[in-house]
């Protein structure tokens, strides 16, 4: 996993390429999600940091996931939730969503099911002619406290 800092210089590398500013409000975002041990809501981001307001949350997320920072789960309960992408963490994962009550969970897989699954797709990818430039699995499903 990489540092705070590290993760605030690439943020700040993807945004200028995009030619926008890493404001202070896009600085909170970022470290909230950062600090958080799972993907958050704007809900979740705002009382983590409360000095953003919700209007600049969703406009700051919105300029963070067109540059690359920041990536949506959209989940059935109408509160998407926002991580930081792999690209600027370095660590890559998948997910396991309630379709109840929208958690997400993040989950790594062994490096071998994560090499086959590398190939499986790969394979697939070149049957259709299509250039794949990486993966997002979320199993979808029920969480302990949901499932009957």
């Amino acid at each position: 996993m990489i540092s705070l800092s590290e993760v605030h210089d690439v943020a700040l590398r993807f945004l200028g390429s995009h030619d926008q500013r890493y404001t202070a409000n896009r600085r909170l975002i970022v470290q909230a999600l950062a600090m958080a041990d799972a993907p958050l809501t704007i809900d979740g981001v705002t009382e983590t940091e409360p000095m953003l307001a919700l209007s600049s949350t969703y406009r700051n997320l919105a300029v963070l996931e067109e540059a690359g920072v920041v990536h949506r789960i959209v989940t059935s309960d109408d509160h998407a939730r926002f991580e930081l992408t792999e690209d600027v963490t370095g660590a890559h994962h998948h997910h396991l969503v309630c379709t109840d009550c929208g958690l997400v969970l993040d989950v790594t897989l062994p490096d071998e099911l994560e090499d086959l699954l590398h190939q499986s797709l790969e394979a697939a990818a070149k049957e259709n002619s299509f250039a794949g430039a990486h993966h997002r699995i979320d199993l979808i499903g029920l969480c302990q406290s949901c499932k009957p």
